[in-house]
């Protein structure tokens, strides 16, 4: 495969999508009463009021209305409290943030303190963590710091996928959706009969969308923008020959082709944090490429053995590999300043064009986990866990006024090795009080080099560098039962993130900021209420950051670079209800509170391009700086919301009409360290509405649906580079979806 062509998996992933697909159907659930939610959080399968720490979930209708019009992973952002997913790069690169804390780093090396794993498996790389969301039996957030139980940089928490297994029952789905701007959002999955001690699973999604954004600049070379066509399949194999042995196989792969995150030149208007008037999200005019391609592919082979004396070792393998290309036009715009015929949209200073890309990408890991059953009383696990990673990552400068002929290229490699040991112990003290306690220590190395290939480079602070860590986690938490079905936890838990380095760029030095590491507090309430017609968890938490890794933006010095914030705080309160208002009318409700700040008076930055500061100045020699001390962290928002709400109507024997319909509410946030007028993003309210029929007993069901249906239209992230250039959250869209399930 060529560094900038991943195709060779598109037309395997077509196939599978010329079969009909199917899934498993939901099991009966008395009218009126919550079904219990069972967790994996702790790795073991427990009720979610048992787990002392803060765990949401979703699973089943709520994804597949979330799901329907073709959104990516993003979509789960703000769906559970304390949960912000952002990205600068589409639906290539997320970035995931609970209670405030993550990282706004769009470099391929960046590391983030919230994990993704998806099926047991670390997905490290940022890019890898864009797979689709299709065929799952949950989604699990848990809050941070997760440092015990899981493999990678869990200091902020983990979001956890977990795809629906093989089963020897014929069952399966197939849903079809298609919207506004030509969407389509096709997926199913299969159970496939294989005799014997095996099963297998297939599932697969493709969604597409048009190109919608027209580029109006004469002659554009992407006269047609923000479309996409995104393709994933994933085979599963399940060897079970007898009660002490499981093998279970899993193979993945992803296809993606469409448009950059659209990069829009002088959207906000000065002075205010407001989309400048006439805005018309359908055009754009800018003179540089855009175009976007990733392809990913991935194994994994998880075998639980059973040993005897109520022993049990499982052994989790893991591969992954990604390669990746984006271009886009940084400046937003066409032309320049100092040219006769100047630029726009607004001031474009210079022009820039730039692309990055990751190749030569693998992942392997592998952890050896011994499981205990319980036994007066108390139960342990114990394990090690190893991780290997090595890739290379491209940056590529082009000159829009020259044609977009390529004028740059760096290429920087890193190198990575973990490994860990690590353990966990609940005591059951009596039938009410239960303790629980784990112990990890990491060790993770990094080694990092860069090379000019084409052009200049900052040499500075060097052009290699190599990073060694050690730190020991540990966690305490205790569940007391207030009645047989409300608990209350409290819970203390340290976590640690390695070294990050990022590379030199032609206008600035490689930069490195050291471990960062995390201390939480919180205590809250989990139960069933009402005889299981509602669901509660309440709780509030503390957690200090010291060293907190951060990255520094852009601004009039055009470099971005890591910094390290001696101390920053987060606190605040989250709360999920679930409530049978009427047999008939089911309603969900999450909230969260998070304060964060940075505490670090010798921590300032230069002045943003072209917009007004708010920070107090601080003079750094003959400079003018601004201080970033009191600032919340980016991408914080302090106040989100979410409620759903559905209403059935029996209509006859196996049959319904139903509404549903969701919202998600965040308050504002700072898109970069700094506060400025401009760069403040505004808060944000989108919902969405599902009005359907079902019969057979939920066999076949029709649904018309729209997704953000007030059309709010916002800028949801900025680039301080030279001037005011933002970009959008997605448009209003309506659709219909049909499914069926065998």
């Amino acid at each position: 495969m060529t560094r900038h062509a991943p195709h060779a998996l598109a037309a395997a992933l077509a196939l599978a999508f010329a079969a009909p697909a199917y899934a498993q159907s939901a099991e009966p659930v008395e009218p009126g009463k919550l079904q219990t939610i069972t967790v994996t959080a702790e790795r073991r399968t427990e009720n979610i009021k048992d787990v002392p720490s803060a765990v949401f979930t979703l699973s089943g209708e709520k994804l597949d209305v979330i799901n329907s019009s073709g959104q990516d992973v993003r979509m789960l952002s703000g769906r559970v409290p304390s949960l912000n997913i952002e990205s600068s790069f589409g639906r290539a690169f997320p970035r995931f943030y609970i209670r405030g804390y993550g990282n706004t780093d769009f470099r391929s090396n960046a590391s983030q303190p919230v994990s993704l794993v998806y099926d047991d498996i670390v997905q490290e790389n940022p890019i890898l963590k864009g797979f689709p969301v299709f065929d799952l039996a949950a989604v699990e957030v848990l809050a941070g710091p997760q440092g015990s139980l899981f493999g990678r940089n869990t200091p902020a928490g983990v979001v956890k996928f977990d795809s629906v297994r093989p089963s020897k029952k014929q069952d399966g789905y197939v849903s079809a959706s298609f919207g506004t701007y030509g969407t389509t959002n096709v997926e199913g999955a299969m159970n496939l009969p294989l005799g014997g001690a095996w099963a297998a699973r297939v599932s697969a999604q493709s969604q597409h969308r048009d190109d919608w954004v027209t580029n109006t600049f004469p002659n554009a070379v992407s006269p047609k923008l923000e479309g996409y066509d995104d393709r994933a399949i994933r085979l599963q194999a399940l060897y079970a020959p007898a009660q002490d042995f499981q093998a279970l196989f899993n193979l993945h792969g992803r296809a993606l082709q469409g448009s950059a995150r659209l990069f829009r030149a002088n959207v906000i208007e000065k002075g205010t944090n407001r989309l400048v008037a006439g805005f018309d999200p359908e055009r754009i005019t800018t003179d540089g490429k855009n175009h976007q391609e990733l392809e990913s592919a991935g194994g994994s082979m998880r075998l639980r053995i059973g040993l005897g004396g109520g022993l049990t070792l499982h052994s989790i393998t893991g591969y992954e590999s990604v390669n990746a290309y984006s271009r886009g036009d940084i400046d937003g715009g066409f032309g320049a300043a100092f040219l006769p015929s100047g630029g726009g949209p607004g001031l474009i200073p210079f022009p820039s064009e730039t692309a990055g890309g990751i190749h030569g990408h693998r992942q392997i890991s592998q952890e050896l986990r011994l499981e205990s059953a319980s036994s007066g009383g108390i139960a342990w696990q114990a394990g090690l866990y190893y991780f290997d990673e090595k890739y290379s990552i491209d940056s590529f400068d082009y000159n829009s006024l020259g044609g977009g002929v390529q004028t740059g290229l760096t290429t920087s490699t890193q190198g990575n090795k973990a490994w860990a040991a690590f353990g966990s112990v609940n005591f059951a003290l009596s039938k009410d009080l239960s303790l629980r306690t784990g112990l990890r220590y990491t060790r993770d190395k990094k080694d990092f080099s860069t090379v000019a290939v084409q052009g200049t480079v900052n040499t500075t602070a060097g052009l290699t560098a190599s990073t060694n860590d050690g730190k020991l986690s540990w966690d305490a938490s205790g569940t007391y039962a207030l009645s047989p079905s409300l608990n209350a936890y409290a819970r203390v838990a340290t976590g640690f993130r390695g070294s990050s380095i990022q590379a030199a760029s032609a206008f600035g030095p490689m930069t490195q900021a050291g471990p960062e590491t995390i201390t939480s507090y919180e205590a809250g309430l989990k139960g069933d209420l009402l005889d299981k017609r509602a669901r509660l968890s309440v709780g509030v938490f503390r957690y200090d950051v010291k060293n907190q890794q951060l990255t520094a933006v852009g601004g009039n010095a055009n470099v971005t670079s890591l910094i390290s914030a001696a101390k920053t705080v987060g606190q605040g309160v989250e709360f999920n209800l679930d409530a049978y208002v009427t047999p008939q009318l089911l309603v969900t409700v999450g909230g969260s509170v998070n304060d964060t700040t940075i505490k670090d008076p010798s921590l300032s930055l230069p002045k943003c391009a072209q917009c007004t500061m708010t920070d107090p100045p601080v003079a750094v020699g003959a400079a003018t700086f601004y201080s970033i001390n009191g600032n919340s962290l980016p991408q914080a928002p302090k106040y989100t919301m979410n409620l759903t709400a559905r209403y059935g109507m029996p209509m006859g024997p196996g049959a319904e009409l139903f509404v549903f319909t969701d919202w998600v509410y965040r308050s504002k946030v700072n898109f970069f360290l700094y506060e400025s007028v401009e760069f403040i993003g505004p808060s944000l309210l989108e919902g969405g509405v599902r009005v359907g029929y079902n019969w057979g007993n939920g066999k076949y069901e029709a649904a018309l649906f729209g997704r953000n249906i007030t059309n709010q239209v916002r800028a949801v992230g900025g680039v301080d580079f030279n001037n005011l250039v933002g970009f959008i959250n997605d448009p209003r869209t309506w659709g219909a979806q049909f499914k069926m399930t065998f």
